[in-house]
């Protein structure tokens, strides 16, 4: 498949989370490719360090890889403000870092409770209070929040995750509504079963299991992937996306 093109993205300042693996890696490929000034945070240093390395062999200007526990919320301020002064002001934040850990209701603990709103929904929250300011500097920009179809079907061993999920949708259509007189765009995308390492490592492991799933429950039968997820961030980071604000779009291939 041919990728679009954004020149709109060449050379604007894009902070990822949680970009060393998975879909997040496939941002950080992707905007990369795009000419952007991509910047990742994510705690696996060494996967982090692997893809900026990889990533510095494309055509655009090598990423910044900037190693942050994002439950530190002291240290994710000190890390965007470091690659603020390194690279500017964000034109683009994409708040992905997430982890699915399933848990059982009856066994869930206030402390496991904590992690999981913690890992998935406290830092984009934060993220996005310390990049505004940026955007306004410059007189606009474009959050996404990856958010999940868990939710939305009410995925039984993903309580604190879907509930996390379902607040970062809330929380994209109110700020959304605060900032868009900044010319601020605010959205959020919800990917469907996109099978990652990690994802086939714990959950998946069977093909079969996965090959069935896409038949049944999925309008379009093909694999979800994390460039799919990619190619529709990209659309909503560049200019042609420029009014679209306040919405939650599904990648899933029309799962069900």
């Amino acid at each position: 498949m041919t990728q679009t093109t954004y020149s709109s993205l060449t050379g604007r300042v894009v902070l990822i989370t949680g970009g060393a693996s998975g879909i997040g890696a496939a941002f950080v490929r992707a905007f990369a490719a795009q000419g952007a000034r991509v910047a990742f945070l994510d705690i696996d240093a060494q996967a982090g360090e692997a893809l900026a390395r990889e990533a510095a062999g494309t055509s655009g200007p090598a990423p910044l890889f900037v190693p942050c526990d994002l439950l530190d919320i002291d240290a994710l301020r000190a890390a965007i403000a470091q690659v603020r002064q390194a690279l500017g002001d964000a034109a683009v934040l994409l708040n992905n870092a997430a982890n699915d850990q399933r848990q059982v209701l009856a066994e869930v603990t206030p402390a496991e409770f904590d992690w999981a709103i913690g890992v998935n929904l406290k830092h984009v929250f934060f993220a996005a209070q310390a990049v505004v300011p940026q955007m306004q500097a410059r007189g606009g920009g474009s959050i996404i929040n990856m958010s999940s179809v868990a939710w939305m079907r009410g995925a039984p061993a993903l309580p604190v995750y879907a509930a996390a999920k379902a607040a970062i949708v809330g929380f994209t259509n109110s700020l959304a509504r605060s900032v868009g007189p900044d010319r601020i765009r605010v959205n959020a995308i919800a990917p469907g079963m996109v099978i990652t390492e990690r994802q086939r490592r714990l959950w998946y492991p069977d093909e079969q299991i996965i090959a069935e799933i896409r038949r049944t429950r999925q309008a379009v039968p093909d694999a979800v992937t994390p460039d799919d997820i990619a190619n529709m961030a990209l659309f909503l980071a560049s200019d042609e996306s420029q009014r679209i604000t306040s919405q939650c779009l599904r990648v899933d291939g029309g799962l069900g």
